[in-house]
């Protein structure tokens, strides 16, 4: 049951970040067609940004889970099985521990902005814990995702982030395809 929880929890800030993707796309265009007619969007540029910060940090804990987070693996591909685990296990507790500290931080911030009412400098006054939301939000989930595999990896389990080898060479040109190269 936890397990189906936390899933969930991924994939809708997973979700929640293609909702944010979907409005900076609506208002740069709404910014951009308006300034062709004489027509103002309000703060756009604001919210656009916040709209970014919000997607780029929801995203994480789901692209984190797909596998899909940039990783270093030359050190861990040559290592052996439990040299592997080992250093594995490692980087999970030191993440856990720096993304748990950028979360409380970030929780801290926008609960501090929430108490004392703090306002946005431009066009329009929008309390900054509103946009602040998605930051902390996306951190925490991610914290929680972190220490998720880092639970999964001392009980002796396989990184779940990691995807498996590919076992077609059609599979390795889609992935070079998709990842860019």
């Amino acid at each position: 049951m936890i397990r189906t929880l936390l899933d969930g929890l991924y994939r809708f800030a997973g979700y929640l970040a293609g909702v944010f993707l979907l409005a900076i796309f609506l208002l740069m265009m709404s910014l951009s067609l308006g300034r062709g007619i004489g027509v103002n969007v309000p703060a756009g540029d604001d919210f656009a940004a916040w709209s970014m910060a919000a997607m780029a940090f929801l995203g994480l804990a789901y692209t984190f889970r797909s596998g899909e987070l940039i990783r270093i693996g030359l050190i861990l591909d040559r290592l052996p099985a439990a040299g592997r685990r080992a250093v594995e296990i490692v980087c999970l507790a030191a993440g856990s521990a720096i993304i748990a500290f950028f979360a409380w931080h970030a929780v801290q911030m926008t609960y501090d902005s929430w108490r004392f009412n703090d306002m946005s400098q431009g066009v329009l006054a929008v309390p900054l814990w509103i946009p602040q939301l998605g930051y902390s939000l996306g951190l925490t989930i991610l914290a929680i995702a972190f220490l998720d595999e880092l639970v999964h990896g001392l009980r002796g389990g396989a990184p779940r982030y990691e995807k498996p080898p590919a076992a077609t060479p059609e599979e390795i040109v889609n992935r070079a395809a998709e990842s860019g190269l």
